[in-house]
């Protein structure tokens, strides 16, 4: 880390700014205990932005692209510790969700990003697939 950015945002460490950029969303899946693969909270269609600032800003948006509208969505500030990223919670749809940090497994492959952590608000293991759309910053 550099050190605080604007508005209080972590800069992220030299290198991370490989992740700036807007991702789209191409899958979210629960992995159960046995390794078995289901839909994620937002079924099998769901649809969805990740943002990452180049000075550490974060914001994320999900929906299922189907069927009657539910949202997940946060923003907040991001670091990247080696092959982890962690998210602090500034807004979010939950206030159980404020102020926390998520740490998920980061997996970066070409225009691929693989996120896998627990749930936000269950112990279930989450995978989320994204798909680089643009860059921004530098």
């Amino acid at each position: 880390m550099t050190g605080p950015g604007p508005e209080g945002a972590a800069v992220p460490e030299e290198g991370a700014a490989e992740l700036a950029g807007v991702w789209s969303l191409v899958s979210f899946d629960t992995v159960g205990e046995d390794g078995s693969v289901l839909p994620g909270p937002l079924g099998e269609n769901p649809t969805g932005l990740l943002f990452y600032s180049a000075d550490g800003h974060v914001g994320v948006h999900m929906m299922p692209a189907d069927g009657p509208p539910a949202y997940l969505s946060y923003a907040g500030t991001w670091r990247r510790e080696a092959d982890r990223i962690v998210h602090r919670l500034t807004v979010a749809g939950e206030r159980d969700w404020l102020g926390t940090d998520q740490s998920r497994q980061l997996r970066l492959d070409g225009d691929r990003l693989t996120l896998t952590g627990t749930s936000l608000s269950t112990t279930d293991r989450r995978v989320l697939v994204w798909r680089r759309l643009g860059r921004t910053g530098p």
